[in-house]
């Protein structure tokens, strides 16, 4: 009831032939006895026990707090976030670094227009006005150019959601910018970002 009716047994020489005279790949190594598979699970087992040993292996493999933020800092390519790896990602910090930007005074002049509006109304709100309006020309202004250099610089690369990284970056105040500014206001930016 449950045997098979026809049993097909495949001899190396046939399954060479069917693959067009390629030899089957195995994994290289005999396959462990049971007595050897048993003796490598205790020794695994012994060491994840041993206190020290695990938090020996523990420090090796990790990396301090504090160099991580460092890394950060420093813009570090293997500390930083997958949204800020690249060069375009690079190129597009030190693009907003390297200008100033509007958009980085949007809070404190916020604030000012709330300090005026509780003394004169009238002069609170069109600061804020003119805040808002000078912050979106500005932030125009930046992609605008921003995309110009990314189509010059980076043409066979993607540059999706670099202009929206740009606008973010520029509305943080210099010193709150992580990573830290890489460049100095008005430098000259290299040629090519690799």
């Amino acid at each position: 009831m449950f045997r098979r009716t026809k049993a097909t047994t495949e001899t190396p020489e046939t399954s060479e032939t069917a693959l067009g005279d390629e030899p089957a790949a195995g994994k290289g190594r005999p396959t462990p006895t049971r007595k050897e598979a048993e003796a490598a699970a205790k020794a695994r087992a012994q060491a994840s026990r041993d206190p020290k040993a695990r938090k020996s292996n523990a420090r090796s493999r990790q990396v301090s707090a504090r160099e991580i933020r460092e890394g950060i800092k420093r813009g570090d390519e293997r500390y930083l976030g997958k949204r800020d790896r690249g060069p375009v990602r690079r190129f597009v910090r030190d693009f907003v670094d390297s200008r100033v930007n509007i958009a980085e005074f949007t809070l404190p002049l916020m604030f000012a227009s709330l300090l005026l509006s509780a003394a004169d109304s009238r002069t609170g709100s069109m600061v804020l006005n003119i805040t808002i309006l000078v912050v979106a020309l500005d932030m125009v202004w930046l992609n605008f150019r921003l995309r110009r250099e990314l189509r010059r610089r980076f043409p066979s690369q993607s540059t999706k959601g670099a202009t929206f990284y740009a606008l973010t970056r520029a509305l943080y105040l210099r010193f709150m910018r992580l990573p830290k500014p890489q460049v100095k206001l008005g430098q000259a930016l290299p040629d090519r970002y690799v």
